[in-house]
């Protein structure tokens, strides 16, 4: 919660490039890494004569992005020219919607410790993204592949009070993107890009503050943290008397400081006009129809009928929700071996710690959904300890492998016959004599010290079911 003597006001621009084959008023192909200069042509270098033509996919993964976001869907549609100079935007002006967005007033909930909270969509808009700049030292380098790309803009209400709610919210936007695949929602590729605006205020004060606008922020944790820089910034500026000044500013990662960029522009600064090539046109209730029955079920659904059907815990709902392919392998896992729980604590536990020390996704993999399954059969028939699986895991996400072929190959089998288990466990009762009288007096957690030393000197190959009532059968 916010202690300060200062309200935060908080908005997130987030920019998501679109995954179509070509772009969004051109048919050059939209291809990240191809030689620079390669994938242009007349128009999307805006040489004079040449026309634009909307790109239809575009504008139906623009509709289908509003829909997700709980949007009003604009029936007439208008693109609009921004003017300004930059040298990675050939045409010196961006064709992009001003005044007639795609979709208005959105809405989708974030989920904080002290509970539910609505963010606001403000707007949804379509526009064509510019080049790309490469700094050599004293000159720089320009690459138009990535003019003309279509780039969605999705622009919130200042409706985050802390750098933590805005984090959350970038992760459930994310999460819903994903989850209708019209992007590949990559940062580092630039697929998806954020700028943030933040404002203080004193409590009480009806008015937003001046506000400041940051860019240049590749991560998630990046924009966190740039928000966390600017909180300090702005309250130290204020209280001592200092005027907030209305800027743009850049995140710098490896100082964790943001820098003066230039003074924020307003909407009259770009000196919109209506652009003449593409005249308004209106989309009709059954093209958005067809988009709204193409929606897939969303991550908010998803988590609400994971705890429903399959008992599962609100957190552990919230995580295997969140990311589409996990969701979908956690499903098509519990439905070959019915033990969810089990299947969760597979995918949250170590599947995960292995993702995490290797920065890989799951997908990355070669990890099959029926392996998983038949390698929790194996534990709960009692072929395999939890332990085995444990080793065995690693090896199925990198090879592929059943578990039967890696049980075979390492003669991994579980003992389960008593003649075979009794000699272990006398001597470990033989040697153990302080747990045995610690176990006599009542000292239950002596019997698991003894189980975890039989455990041991079979290499975790023991069935440890087995193992307790045999040592409880002795002992007692």
């Amino acid at each position: 919660m916010n202690k300060m003597p200062y309200r935060i006001d908080i908005g997130l621009e987030v920019h998501l490039q679109l995954r179509t084959e070509t772009k969004v008023f051109c048919s050059c192909p939209v291809k990240f890494g191809a030689l620079p200069n390669t994938q242009t042509c007349p128009v999307c270098l805006g040489f004079p004569g040449s026309l634009p033509v909307l790109n239809e996919k575009a504008l139906e993964y623009a509709v289908k992005v509003a829909l997700a976001l709980n949007c009003t869907i604009e029936n007439k549609i208008k693109f609009d020219r921004k003017n300004y100079y930059y040298a990675d935007l050939p045409k010196n002006f961006q064709i992009s919607q001003f005044d007639m967005p795609i979709g208005r007033e959105g809405r989708i909930d974030i989920v904080m410790p002290e509970g539910r909270k609505k963010i606001r969509i403000k707007r949804v808009h379509l526009e064509e993204d510019a080049g790309k700049l490469i700094h050599k030292g004293a000159y720089s380098l320009i690459d138009y592949n990535r003019a003309g790309t279509p780039l969605l803009e999705i622009v919130s209400e200042p409706d985050m009070a802390s750098p933590q709610e805005a984090y959350e919210y970038l992760l459930i936007l994310k999460s819903i993107l994903a989850y209708l695949d019209v992007s590949d929602c990559n940062m580092e590729e630039g697929s998806l890009r954020c700028d943030a605006n933040i404002s203080l205020r004193p409590e009480g004060c009806d008015s937003l503050g001046t506000k400041n606008e940051i860019k240049n922020m590749n991560t998630f944790k990046g924009v966190k943290s740039a928000l966390e820089y600017e909180v300090t910034r702005q309250s130290v500026a204020l209280k001592e008397g200092s005027k907030i000044v209305q800027m743009t500013r850049l995140w710098d990662a490896d100082k964790r400081i943001t820098t003066a960029m230039r003074s924020k522009e307003e909407s009259h600064d770009y000196r919109y006009f209506p652009e003449p090539d593409l005249v308004p046109f209106t989309i009709a209730g059954t093209f958005v129809e067809r988009v709204r029955e193409s929606l897939p079920e969303l991550p908010e659904i998803r988590r609400m009928r994971f705890i429903k059907d399959f008992g599962l815990s609100t957190y552990e709902a919230e995580l295997l929700s969140r990311e589409r392919r996990t969701a979908d392998f956690f499903e098509e896992t519990q439905g070959l071996c019915r033990s969810p729980k089990a299947v969760a604590n597979w995918i949250m536990g170590d599947i995960s710690r292995i993702l995490n020390e290797r920065h890989m996704e799951l997908s990355e993999t070669k990890l099959a959904a029926v392996n998983l399954s038949d390698m929790i059969k194996l534990i709960e028939n009692g072929t395999i300890s939890s332990k085995i699986a444990k080793s065995l895991i690693e090896e199925m996400m990198e090879s592929g492998e059943a578990p039967g072929e890696i049980i075979s190959k390492k003669g991994l089998t579980q003992i389960s016959d008593e003649s075979a288990l009794e000699g272990i466990i006398d001597r470990v009762i033989k040697e153990n004599q302080k747990s045995v009288t610690d176990y006599k007096n009542g000292k239950k957690n002596a019997l698991g010290y003894m189980v975890g030393q039989v455990m041991k000197a079979t290499a975790g190959k023991a069935n440890p079911k087995l193992v307790n009532e045999l040592l409880h059968s002795k002992l007692s």
